[in-house]
């Protein structure tokens, strides 16, 4: 594999596109759900069909109920928004309907765009004036970057489960050696009772 191979796969592997066309019910809400790390960029561009007196509302929330966008009315847009911790986010999509009106289905139209790929290097480049070759070496930096910190995250994630693995099997052994000494003591127990009742009733010495 050479390394313009290795390279589109790293790029593949760590930047995602997800385009997505639904449609959405009258006085419905269709929400679309991610984990997304933490300081990624996340970009989104939606369009919904027109229904004359209907009204559809766009809502971005995360796990903690925080609204980081929130577009009232609008067939079509755009947002963008870094996320600050790993977690769950919300694209929720709502449609609001009179109750004068026979609501009607609507289409949506929604792309999201995550990591190096929600950043328009075009854009960066001639802000800063670079030249093409410097605008690829800029995207291959930020992606080198990407690679080392997902590899990091991984490694933590690693730790973690092993943390949790080895408290996980430190509990299995209290509980089983808990659980023996309860059995000995039941056990025991149960010895003395029916050695003591056999006696009562003098049926051993």
């Amino acid at each position: 594999m050479d390394l313009r191979a290795i390279i589109l796969f790293s790029f593949l592997l760590f930047s995602t596109v997800q385009g997505l066309m639904f449609e959405l019910q009258p006085n419905g809400r269709k929400c679309l759900r991610e984990e997304v790390q933490k300081d990624v960029l996340v970009t989104g561009e939606y369009e919904v069909s027109e229904v004359p007196g209907q009204r559809t509302d766009v809502k971005v929330t995360d796990i903690k109920g925080h609204t980081l966008v929130s577009h009232e009315d609008k067939s079509k847009g755009k947002f963008a928004f870094t996320t600050d911790d790993y977690e769950v986010y919300e694209i929720c999509f709502v449609s609001k309907v009179p109750p004068n009106l026979r609501g009607q289905k609507h289409e949506v139209e929604v792309t999201v765009k995550m990591g190096l790929e929600a950043k328009n290097y075009e854009t960066l480049g001639e802000a800063a004036r670079l030249k093409p070759l410097e605008v690829e070496l800029k995207r291959l930096e930020d992606l080198s970057e990407a690679i080392v910190q997902d590899f990091a995250y991984m490694r933590q994630r690693e730790e973690e489960m092993r943390d949790t693995n080895e408290s996980t099997n430190s509990r299995v052994l209290y509980f089983s050696v808990f659980s023996m000494l309860c059995l000995i003591a039941l056990a025991t127990w149960q010895v003395l009772y029916l050695r003591r009742f056999f006696k009562a009733k003098k049926l051993i010495e």
